[in-house]
């Protein structure tokens, strides 16, 4: 049996469900030097997945989220937990994050399949062809 993976949503989605359930949680997994200089979803909870100086796996990831859900204390009886939506550079992060919150008990977790930044394009830029900055979506930096 495989690992469960987070569902993906596209930017545009990731936003609307954002704004549908004051529940859900965006956080941005990426590392602080690209939260603060590439800049961030709007609203977004910094929690890093990977980050310098060691650039190893923040191993109180899964700690730091659950804190962010008040330790599930916004899961209801009889709905599911808040929404989880993580977001990285460009999906690939978000993704392996997403698994190890689903394998430690979560179970409404999402990602950005495009991430922030998007995909490079053929001249190596990112935020040319997809991502959160992309579509237009609210945003800000440091």
């Amino acid at each position: 049996m495989s690992d469960p993976i987070p569902k993906e949503l596209t930017p545009q989605q990731a936003y609307q469900l954002i704004e549908d359930d004051p529940r859900a949680v965006l956080v941005d997994i990426r590392s602080s030097m690209e939260f603060l200089f590439v800049g961030h979803p709007k609203g977004a909870v910094h929690v890093p997945w990977i980050d310098e100086p060691d650039w190893t796996v923040n191993p109180d990831f899964v700690t730091e989220i659950r804190k962010l859900l008040l330790g599930g204390a916004t899961c209801s009886k009889d709905g599911p937990c808040a929404p989880v939506v993580l977001i990285c550079r460009s999906g690939k992060r978000s993704l392996e994050a997403g698994k190890a919150l689903l394998s430690n008990g979560f179970s409404n977790v999402y990602h950005v399949d495009e991430g922030f930044e998007g995909e490079l394009d053929e001249h190596h830029h990112r935020s040319t062809v997809g991502g959160w900055r992309f579509h237009g979506l609210p945003w800000e930096q440091c």
